[in-house]
């Protein structure tokens, strides 16, 4: 069994080093969230060094809220946007000898195009026209996913480790309760479920059906490289290989 295991890169935590040899795939950020220029082409050569695939993390314009914030913006204003975030760390990733592989939204942005589907085809349509060979990663049984599959794309269903879910397959807001799962306990069997079985169990008891193409790790928690490696023991345990 094959699993892409991702995390967030170029965000300020400082853990990133770490997490990059444990991961098979890189989101770096493009700066409406955070990070910058200098922190992209340090991210790319980090991510290059560890042999990590290197991705687009594309977000809404707010890096006052780390781009959690809800907006309703045009679709062609949203296409614009993600398009150019997406160019500037292509452009990046090749001065240093890489290549582009994917695009993962961020935060709200990746959120609010798992529900809306006009959001969602612009996003991909970004995505197709920087290039088509590009990997759209976006939540499991999403509208993100469906829009990538009618502009052609190839699709990576995500799944998240530390994320409670909903009876339909969705995320917790991170503003109500069960969002974030703290104990890594039940993160651990959270994500040996979806992975081995394809399913997750609800905030509500309910078990749902769940594509686990790549896991996401978030490394701004505070035991965030601990469960990392634990993780990754479960997975060799298992015989689950990581790659991109």
């Amino acid at each position: 069994m094959l699993i892409d295991l991702n995390a967030d890169l170029g965000e300020g935590c400082g853990s990133d080093a770490a997490l990059l040899q444990l991961v098979s795939s890189a989101n770096i950020a493009c700066g409406f969230h955070a990070g910058d220029a200098q922190t992209m082409v340090e991210s790319v050569r980090e991510a290059l060094k560890n042999g990590v695939a290197i991705g687009a993390h594309p977000s809404f314009p707010d890096r006052e809220n780390f781009g959690r914030t809800a907006m309703q913006l045009p679709p062609e204003t949203v296409y614009a946007q993600t398009l150019y975030q997406i160019g500037a760390l292509d452009a990046i990733t090749r001065a240093q000898g890489g290549t582009l592989r994917h695009v993962k939204p961020h935060g709200m942005l990746y959120n609010q195009a798992a529900k809306d589907p006009q959001l969602a085809d612009a996003i991909a349509r970004a995505v197709h026209d920087c290039s088509p060979s590009l990997i759209l990663v976006g939540l499991a049984g999403s509208e993100l996913i469906r829009a990538g599959e009618r502009c052609g794309l190839v699709t990576r269903q995500e799944v998240f480790a530390d994320r409670g879910y909903q009876d339909d397959g969705s995320l917790v807001p991170r503003s109500q309760p069960g969002a974030l799962i703290s104990d890594e306990e039940q993160a651990l069997a959270q994500t040996l479920e979806m992975v081995e079985s394809g399913r997750v169990k609800s905030i509500n008891g309910v078990w749902t059906p769940v594509t686990a193409q790549t896991v996401c790790l978030h490394g701004d928690g505070e035991h965030a490289l601990l469960f990392a490696r634990r993780l990754r023991r479960a997975f060799d345990e298992r015989s689950i290989k990581i790659s991109a």
